[in-house]
């Protein structure tokens, strides 16, 4: 269901975007126009990996990136907001000093956040920009915050995790609950951290609106899954997604010669290790890595494969069990963060202690072990979770109906014309 009548545009600001790994928010922002509500996209800083994905292509020639105007053309937005509105940059620049004592960052980081914020309130005023929207409490929503005390629209943030629960005082988080319209979560998992970090009285503020996969997953047609012992992992290849676990449980596997091919689909900054690894183990010769895919890749390893298995130590709720449950595969992870909220033993998948090798080769093997008729249940019974709890196009219309007032909250200091 459509939006009941055109809306002003909102704005949304990420560090990097579009980056490999942000497809859920480009899948946001496109549900979002499909409802009507118009969206201009910023990004701090130009991402610094090659996009591979035409959509993300597509992405990247409708964003405008702060740092690439150049110094000279950030000095001048300083200029002009302390000439034009000087009392609103006092404000903020005292608000990112007392940021900078209690936050991570020192003083160049947050002169940057604030001169960034110079740059950003001028464009969302050129676009009629009435909200804006930060992905992850990091520096776009510490750049979001100041942007507001300098007469910027109301903003709002979605935490996703793990990196925000790591460290949430060093990142101001309670400040930035403080003076956001709303936050969202992307789990109930998230909300209960989020209140962790603000008075009671502002959980009301704090929203769940949840990742989602498109049409594009939803309505593929059903895959009989394969009777091959190929399992795929899916994401950057860093510590957190827990692959040099996997590559041990598959060593136990094949010391007890379970037949077992494993394909990582992506990259990062642990590959030379994965590599390493896999040929001390000997078991390179059962992995396949294919470097960053296309969607259209991703969906095509996922359909290939008997399971996605996903041994994260830390998480906030990964988009790629969402879309391996929706084209039918069951899932095989762990008990952390959001992912049982999806995730259903029996019924749609395995889980697993964090950080076991033992369970997770026990689990992999019963993954291999089991009939493809019972992995057809379990991918049929997620394929009907995902499509009730993450259908990217129900979600996004939450979101925008939580736009809706808070972009009516442009009385005193919220407008982006207004002067000081």
């Amino acid at each position: 269901m459509a939006l009941q009548k055109p809306n002003a545009p909102v704005a949304y600001l990420v560090n990097q975007y579009p980056r490999v790994s942000h497809t859920f928010i480009r899948r946001e922002i496109c549900a979002l126009e499909a409802h009507g509500q118009p969206v201009v996209r910023f990004s701090v800083r130009a991402a610094a990996e090659t996009l591979v994905d035409p959509a993300d292509q597509t992405e990247q020639t409708r964003t405008r990136v702060l740092l690439d105007v150049g110094p000279m053309a950030l000095l001048r937005a300083v200029l002009r907001t302390c000439l034009g509105r000087p009392l609103r940059f006092l404000r903020a620049l005292r608000l990112a000093l007392a940021c900078r004592q209690r936050a991570a960052g020192g003083w160049i980081a947050h002169a940057a956040y604030l001169i960034e914020a110079c740059q950003l309130r001028a464009w969302l005023a050129r676009a009629d920009a009435v909200h804006l929207h930060a992905h992850f409490a990091t520096n776009p929503a510490t750049v979001a915050m100041l942007c507001r005390v300098l007469g910027g629209p109301p903003y709002s943030i979605t935490v996703h995790g793990p990196h925000e629960f790591d460290a949430p005082a060093f990142l101001g988080m309670p400040a930035k609950i403080e003076l956001a319209a709303f936050v969202v979560a992307v789990s109930s998992f998230g909300r209960s951290q989020l209140y962790r970090w603000c008075g009671h009285r502002l959980w009301p503020r704090i929203h769940v609106v949840r990742c989602g996969v498109d049409r594009a997953f939803l309505s593929e047609p059903s895959s009989p899954v394969p009777d091959t012992p190929r399992l795929v992992c899916i994401g950057r290849l860093c510590e957190q997604k827990g692959q040099l676990l996997l590559l041990r449980a598959l060593r136990r596997l094949a010391d007890a010669r379970v037949a077992c091919e494993l394909v990582l689909v992506g990259d990062g900054e642990l590959r030379g290790e994965i590599d390493a690894l896999a040929r001390e183990l000997d078991v390179a010769d059962r992995v396949t890595i294919t470097g960053w895919a296309t969607g259209d890749e991703v969906r095509k390893h996922l359909l290939s494969a008997r399971a996605l298995v996903l041994p994260s130590l830390a998480e906030g709720l990964p988009v790629v069990i969402m879309e391996a449950l929706a084209l039918g595969r069951p899932v095989l992870s762990t008990y952390i963060a959001g992912i049982p909220e999806l995730v259903q033993p029996g019924l749609c998948g395995w889980l697993v202690p964090a950080g076991s090798v033992s369970e997770l080769a026990d689990a992999m093997r019963e993954v291999l072990a089991a009939p493809v008729s019972e992995l057809t249940r379990m991918g049929r019974a997620g394929r009907e979770r995902v499509a009730l709890r993450h259908d990217a196009e129900a979600e996004a219309l939450r979101l925008a109906r939580l736009f809706a007032p808070a972009a009516r909250l442009t009385t005193g200091v919220s407008s982006a014309r207004e002067s000081s």
